[in-house]
């Protein structure tokens, strides 16, 4: 067994595509934990899709054995973390269970918004932060200016490791910096057994595996746990080190990272941030929870076929266990049958449960609009908060409405500082400051709604900054705002799936814009159909699609017209029937055309 002070837990953390994930390949590779022939791009990426998008979206933990320039053996517990800041849950977790942090930079663009937010997180848990300038064997490498950028924000530049992750330059310097300057652990073998749990994920075999520290004490397998706060107990079935593949032991001594397995089948009972102890033990004092992030944007996710429903609510179970941020609640849906509503911390973070639940899963999908919450003052004095259009109050009820903004932090070169304002500008923004970084860079703030900023804010900066600024944010409160409810009707008739809240000032717009895309997808109906835009009840936009027409004269050779008359009454009255009891088909293609928040140009 490791006594304390060889043992070193940290995580890396950085903006996005700094190279987190090529500097954990090559810690891996200088510390022969993966043999060189076996060695991939992005190892600790496991996912498919985390190597199809070329990001990382699970923080990955795994055990390293590491001997340093002395001789000294030492115990690395390594937690590769994401970069994107809807992924900043995964990061928060990762931090509980380390005692320092590496901060990679990336030489040729410097300190980035989320490299900021990443940061403070660090510092907030009060972390050890070794710095190190990666990608310095590219051409367009600035290290003194990465070093100037370091020093302004009040951290060491002296301190700083020049590093290459990708030819491995200087990377066993950054492992010397770990030992030297990243704490030891602090917790006592001796003492009552207290771990952390900071990660999960389902096994279909052995149910909930939950991914611990050890603060205090010692776990042993076939040791009877308790959960302190869902109060059940439990007996360990399997006791284990990520190294990076799961490699069964004994036992877990404090300081130590590693999984355990109990045979856990209702996967509720696991919380993030809970404190594990003996049976006996259940009077001990808890550790400190992980502060719980809210969702900061909602959308319903409904089966295409109505069948499969149980089956999503499984894979939301236990994608939930692999993913504390994610929420859900079922909802029903006139049109969509019953499904989910589910809370996401972004839209990115929305896209990849879907995709996780499709690709995993297997499950076909629809995901409405996704929206805010809303927070809906009465005129009795009490307020409702709102995430779905359908729970919108009566107008004649409702005394004032205000909506979430946040306060946006966007980072870019000083040559699309016009563009920048303009597109805030056209986003409700409130202007606040502009800092610049250096001489051709910049930092913008801006307070905008983040039901703004959800509707194709991101990729509207990406086109406008030729995808050179990036985007932090946080949300900073509540604002009065003149907001509305858009509904769409086919033949007066509500259709749920298509309901929204907007700004008064581009209310219409955004409805026109679904009706002129449900005009153009609906198939035509033996009867006329009449598509039409309300806000705040009132009828503002049409269109109408003519009646299919069929043609009852084609079987007379002749006769008299008053025998074509009949037929042409006949079929006059057939439609009038077909118009009050029809019921309109909306292929499903038209509600993943006009949902889509990709294909929402507006």
């Amino acid at each position: 067994m490791f006594e304390n002070n060889k043992i070193r837990n940290f995580s890396i953390i950085a903006h996005i595509d700094h190279g987190k994930s090529t500097l954990a390949d090559r810690i891996l590779e200088i510390t022969n934990t993966i043999e060189k022939r076996k060695m991939t791009n992005q190892i600790l990426d496991s996912m498919a899709l985390e190597k199809e998008k070329n990001i990382t979206i699970k923080l990955t933990a795994v055990t390293l054995n590491y001997i340093s320039n002395s001789g000294e053996k030492y115990i690395f517990n390594l937690i590769d973390t994401p970069g994107h800041i809807d992924f900043s849950y995964e990061v928060s977790r990762s931090l509980m269970a380390c005692e320092g942090v590496i901060l990679v930079i990336d030489a040729t663009r410097g300190i980035e918004a989320q490299t900021l937010a990443n940061l403070y997180l660090a510092l907030d848990n009060n972390l050890d932060i070794v710095i190190a300038i990666n990608k310095i064997d590219l051409p367009s490498a600035n290290i003194e200016k990465v070093k100037n950028e370091i020093k302004n924000i009040g951290l060491n530049e002296k301190k700083a490791v020049c590093i290459s992750a990708k030819t491995g330059e200087n990377v066993k310097d950054v492992l010397e910096r770990v030992i030297t300057d990243i704490s030891s652990p602090k917790g006592d073998k001796t003492k009552k057994l207290r771990a952390l749990i900071f990660d999960s994920y389902y096994d279909v075999y052995r149910g909930a595996v939950v991914l611990i520290k050890v603060v205090d004490g010692i776990v042993k397998n076939k040791d009877n746990i308790f959960l302190i706060n869902t109060k059940k107990n439990y007996l360990i079935t399997e006791l284990g080190k990520m190294i990076p593949q799961e490699i069964k032991t004994n036992e877990l001594q404090a300081g130590e990272v590693g999984y355990l397995c109990a045979q856990i089948k209702d996967i509720k009972d696991i919380i993030i941030g809970e404190t594990i102890t003996l049976k006996e033990d259940q009077s001990i004092e808890p550790l400190a929870y992980c502060k719980k992030i809210k969702p900061m944007v909602y959308a319903g996710i409904f089966p295409i076929d109505n069948n499969d429903f149980n089956n999503l609510k499984q894979a939301l179970e236990k994608l939930k266990l692999n993913d504390s941020s994610l929420t859900y609640e079922m909802e029903n849906s006139q049109v969509l049958g019953f499904g989910f509503r589910c809370g996401f911390l972004g839209l990115l973070h929305m896209e990849i449960i879907q995709k996780r639940l499709e690709m995993e899963y297997n499950l076909n999908l629809i995901l409405t609009a996704p929206s805010v919450v809303y927070k809906v003052f009465l005129k009795n004095g009490d307020c409702v908060n709102v995430d779905n259009p359908e729970k919108f109050p009566d107008l004649s009820n409702i005394k004032n409405i205000c909506e979430p903004f946040v306060m946006a932090e966007i980072s870019s070169p000083s040559e699309f500082i016009g563009e920048i304002i303009n597109l805030c500008k056209n986003n409700r923004g409130i202007y606040k400051n502009i800092k610049y970084i250096d001489e051709k860079r910049v930092l913008i703030k801006y307070e905008i709604p983040l039901g703004e900023i959800i509707f194709l804010f991101f990729d509207n900066l990406k086109s406008c900054t030729r995808g050179y600024a990036n985007l932090n944010y946080e949300f900073s409160g509540y604002k009065n705002s003149d907001l509305v409810k858009i509904e769409i009707l086919l033949n007066n008739k509500v259709i749920d799936a298509f309901s929204l809240i907007s700004h008064i000032s581009n209310a219409r717009k955004r409805g026109v814009y679904i009706i002129e895309k449900l005009y153009s997808i609906l198939p035509k109906q033996l009867f006329e159909i009449n598509i039409q835009v309300a806000i705040n009840n009132k009828i503002v936009a049409k269109k109408k699609i003519s009646a299919l027409r069929k043609d009852v004269l084609a079987k007379c050779y002749g006769g008299d017209i008053t025998r074509k008359k009949k037929l042409l009454e006949k079929q006059k009255e057939g439609k009038k029937n077909l118009k009050k009891i029809g019921l309109i088909e909306i292929p499903k293609e038209a509600f993943i055309n006009i949902l889509s928040i990709k294909n929402n140009d507006n």
